[in-house]
């Protein structure tokens, strides 16, 4: 398996973006959760006060979100270990010229119902 991690330089750090949920507590608090991340919770008087400390915890504890491609390891098809598995088998070409006929046989069945509904059309 490949892992490779994108990381970028410190000069060019994206700013952060979060989703934040802003909930009126029952003792005229606020709080602010970041989505996703429980732990980075804070609570104040007035929603700014919640979101402040947010901020604060957010730059305190300084996460460092990073992109993780990985590669899934080689698997085989799943249908591969049945390739080829009739090849020495003398009475395969036999029950190919049948699976042919059987098939020749059904296609003439089924042109001559169509033609059947397209006459039953026409009169109609």
């Amino acid at each position: 398996m490949n892992l490779t991690v994108k990381t970028y330089p410190n000069n060019t750090v994206p700013k952060f973006t979060y989703d934040v949920l802003i909930e009126n507590q029952q003792d005229g608090g606020v709080s602010a959760t970041v989505l996703g991340l429980p732990d980075f919770k804070a609570s104040g008087v007035t929603k700014e006060e919640a979101l402040e400390k947010l901020i604060q915890l957010l730059q305190e504890r300084k996460p460092e979100i990073v992109t993780l491609e990985i590669e899934p390891p080689q698997t085989e098809h799943p249908w591969m270990k049945f390739a080829g598995m009739f090849k020495d088998d003398p009475q395969f070409d036999e029950v190919l010229a049948y699976i042919e006929a059987d098939r020749r046989e059904l296609d003439a069945q089924m042109e001559e119902y169509y033609r059947q509904l397209d006459a039953e059309n026409e009169t109609k």
